[in-house]
């Protein structure tokens, strides 16, 4: 059983940075791929990064590549998103989750999910 916990949603101007974290309960964390999500509202949640156990294989969708960087600390449970260059389109709940076996961009692939937190990017 993992309990994810993000923070550092807000509201941003467009061109702006937001840093969100993602805190793991439990003692087995590097044993979990992650990855990000995001949920407009009225639209299906969708990929934006995934993160192998150990950080060494990194995905990204297309429209955030360049922007948004995935970290991973195990040491300390955490998984970091860092998004620059925000775009009002970046506007969404933004989930981590965590998954075993096959790395996946799909979210029915991720075991445990976090609550979310609200990034609103203001044009």
């Amino acid at each position: 059983q993992v309990q994810l916990v993000e923070s550092g949603g807000g509201l941003v101007q467009a061109g702006g940075s937001l840093r969100l974290s993602c805190v793991a309960s439990g003692r087995t964390f590097s044993s979990y791929h992650m990855g990000w999500f995001r949920q407009a509202a009225g639209k299906v949640r969708e990929f934006v990064a995934y993160s192998s156990w150990n950080g060494g294989i990194t995905n990204y969708e297309d429209s955030v590549k360049g922007r948004f960087t995935i970290s991973r600390d195990n040491a300390k449970n955490t998984v970091h998103l860092q998004m620059n260059s925000l775009r009002p389109e970046d506007t969404a709940v933004y989930f981590c989750a965590a998954g075993v076996g096959y790395i996946s961009n799909r979210p029915v692939d991720y075991r445990y999910w976090g609550q979310g937190t609200q990034v609103t990017v203001s044009s």
